[in-house]
């Protein structure tokens, strides 16, 4: 049975972020990128936000309830409410082990994330803004986990869904998913039908004329 993590993985965000735009909704975020060469992580969403500790501590590790809630496959995204520049990461190796280990889809950050080394070995994918050493120890702390976050501008819900790859980050709303994935695979139809003539060696003015630019129509 196909899921949607899998119809997810099959598309790109290009495809996801077109989609979207043809039906003037929300959802892509630019410059929160792969921590490693090739990531790919999609699911569906479990939200965290972390706010600045401010001398505060917290009852347990960020992140850790996140991994605790989520199901296997399911994707973490975490809002690092400080600002920039960031002072210390929001995620590092040892919760990425414990992701790994759970089975999650993978992480995204809209903020900075460290042991990116031991993330990479253990092929857990993370997506984040930058990659820093700083520990979050003293800095930040867990604000809330389940609510609503703002990704780059994005309003995300628990349960929603995500594709993070090379290009950035495309949210969809749970109740739009299955009209915005079933716009974005006929775009993939349509371009790699456009794909094969240009290989049969039609001109590009020819591929990549009225039909592309028609093409959010569809």
């Amino acid at each position: 049975m196909t899921t949607l993590q899998d119809r997810l993985l099959a598309l790109d965000t290009c495809l996801l972020s077109d989609a979207l735009d043809a039906r003037g909704l929300p959802g892509a975020v630019a410059g929160v990128l792969p921590v490693w060469e090739g990531a790919r992580a999609a699911g569906k969403v479990v939200t965290v936000r972390t706010v600045p500790a401010d001398g505060r501590t917290s009852r347990s590790h960020l992140g850790t309830a996140a991994i605790e809630r989520a199901a296997a496959g399911e994707v973490v995204v975490v809002q690092q409410d400080t600002g920039r520049p960031f002072r210390s990461a929001t995620w590092g190796g040892l919760l990425a082990r414990a992701a790994s280990l759970k089975g999650l889809g993978g992480v995204v950050i809209d903020g900075a994330c460290r042991d990116v080394d031991e993330i990479r070995e253990l092929g857990l994918p993370v997506s984040a803004r930058e990659a820093i050493p700083f520990t979050a120890r003293g800095r930040i702390v867990e604000d809330a986990v389940g609510v609503p976050v703002r990704i780059g501008g994005v309003d995300v819900h628990d349960g929603d869904y995500v594709l993070a790859d090379g290009s950035g980050v495309v949210f969809v709303r749970a109740g739009d998913v299955e009209d915005v994935l079933a716009a974005a695979e006929r775009l993939l139809a349509r371009e790699r039908l456009m794909a094969e003539d240009l290989r049969a060696g039609r001109l590009p003015s020819q591929v990549l004329g009225t039909d592309y630019e028609e093409m959010l129509n569809a």
